[in-house]
């Protein structure tokens, strides 16, 4: 097992499959030119593969490929399909705009959950925060997810001044839609001009829906990394990621893989294993692993509270939210 020295039991792995993206949205990519990793750099499918197989024989039991944007991998399907191979719940992040693509390579890997980036149901305002026409693709594929019966998580950024007046559309949404919106509250990553003042906290948005609506709580469990909700008979749910103003630490599962083969421990870590460099040249890294496993953090990377009023974002050391893998 990968238990660090807070005896946290790490069993859910995420895999960023590459820094590049056919959309442009400012809270996770660097305002100014951005220069994607050459594909030499990048972990190719059998790297993704063994890589996987190490973590997996350690306990691992979730997998989920994340981006950048992963469905713009030319060998998405057979990553895919060499992961489906392993005794885990395989699962990803997309920005919806190539899913229709991929319906039967995800059924063919038993894929039944998908979670959807989505910031506004504005169509101008959508062309506005990602500099790319594609609304009506992604809310089009949505459908199409819900109905071909994959389970779909909707995953909004509220950005004070951006989108919060959207909140209740959101929730609306939920009515008929079998779909569980979550919204993230805003976090400071390299190059997003993230302030304090921009960020709408869990509360402040918890407040706003139940001002309108009659709702309830969903017990969670303690892995979980939101916080969960419902109408009262609505058929969908929604819920808040309150990383910045009520940390989940305490209960993280979680490590990640960057496109170039580093593992982090930490979203918001500073530290960085490189595990494809002694791969490729037939090194163990197991050692590695445990290592970085056991180095980190008790809470949000070691860089800063949720006294997120104290924090000064152009003192963090780490990549910018699309060179993680959120």
């Amino acid at each position: 097992m990968l238990i660090d020295s807070h005896q946290r039991i790490h069993t859910y792995l995420r895999i960023s499959l590459t820094d590049n993206c056919n959309l442009r949205c400012f809270y996770c990519m660097p305002a100014e030119q951005y220069s994607f990793m050459p594909t030499a750099h990048l972990m190719q499918p059998s790297e993704i593969f063994q890589l996987a197989k190490i973590f997996v024989a350690q306990g691992v039991t979730k997998i989920r490929l994340t981006g950048g944007e992963p469905l713009v991998r030319k060998d998405i399907a057979e990553i895919i399909h060499l992961l489906a191979s392993l005794p885990v719940s395989l699962t990803l992040t997309t920005n919806g705009i190539r899913v229709h693509r991929f319906i039967d390579v995800f059924k063919a890997a038993g894929i039944t959950s998908i979670n959807v980036s989505l910031d506004t149901l504005q169509k101008d305002k959508f062309k506005q925060l990602t500099r790319r026409d594609e609304f009506e693709r992604v809310k089009n594929n949505i459908d199409l997810l819900l109905q071909h019966n994959f389970k779909v998580k909707v995953n909004a950024v509220v950005v004070k001044g951006v989108n919060e007046d959207e909140l209740l559309d959101f929730v609306q949404w939920t009515q008929h839609t079998p779909i569980d919106v979550r919204f993230i509250e805003f976090m400071p990553f390299e190059g997003n001009q993230w302030k304090s003042d921009k960020l709408v906290t869990y509360q402040q948005m918890l407040d706003r829906i139940a001002s309108v609506y009659d709702i309830v709580s969903i017990p969670g469990d303690i892995h979980d990394t939101s916080k969960q909700f419902k109408v009262h008979n609505f058929v969908g749910t929604f819920a808040m990621i309150t990383t910045m103003s009520a940390p989940f630490c305490e209960g993280c599962n979680r490590v990640r893989l960057t496109a170039d083969g580093k593992m982090k421990n930490c979203l918001f870590g500073a530290e960085e294993t490189d595990l494809l460099t002694p791969l490729r040249n037939q090194q163990d890294v197991l050692p590695l692993i445990q290592q970085n496993i056991l180095a980190k953090h008790k809470a949000l990377g070691g860089q800063f509270s949720n006294q997120f009023n104290l924090i000064d974002a152009n003192s963090l050391h780490n990549r910018s939210m699309i060179a993680i893998g959120g």
